[in-house]
């Protein structure tokens, strides 16, 4: 099993999204990240689609979904050179000062940034690939027991600087 991970082209319409994740359920493939958006073009939309499988199985979800009708482009983008971000929204729910100080300064460390801060909490916004933001994640749960994690689904689009050459 490997982490795979493509983007498809799709009319922008009512039930696209269900017929898709749709797709995934029955057949009982495991989403890990499915994120949509508008392109340029509002009767287009792009998802950014993750999942978890052995090459023949993407293989078939790939065919799977070019015969929807809705699908104009599958692209696979696993071993495509690629720029992608995941967001990430971390509140710490209680922290005194000093903790709270401690805190601005890991959200800077990972690139983070302070977005909100009350008396006693703390809310750190990050835009970082999916593996900054477990570290980011997995440290500030072992320094802070009062945490909620709210994150996003990643976005990818391919390099231009490497598929150029």
């Amino acid at each position: 099993m490997k982490k795979r991970w493509m983007s498809l082209y799709v009319e922008n319409e009512v039930g696209v999204l269900a017929r898709v994740s749709g797709l995934f359920s029955g057949k009982c493939y495991n989403l890990r990240s499915l994120t949509v958006g508008e392109t340029q073009d509002p009767t287009i939309s792009r998802m950014t689609i993750c999942v978890d499988s052995d090459d023949a199985t993407f293989e078939q979800i790939k065919k799977q979904l070019n015969q929807f009708i809705e699908v104009i482009k599958v692209v696979d983008l696993t071993n495509v050179p690629v720029h992608m971000k995941e967001i990430l929204y971390l509140k710490i729910l209680t922290a005194n000062d000093k903790e709270r100080s401690f805190a601005y300064r890991i959200s800077e460390v990972f690139g983070g940034k302070v977005v909100d801060m009350g008396r006693s909490g703390i809310l750190m916004e990050c835009l970082q690939t999916e593996t900054k933001n477990d570290d980011l994640i997995r440290l500030v749960s072992k320094e802070f027991t009062n945490i909620e994690v709210v994150r996003g689904g990643s976005v990818a689009i391919e390099s231009i600087s490497i598929s150029d050459r």
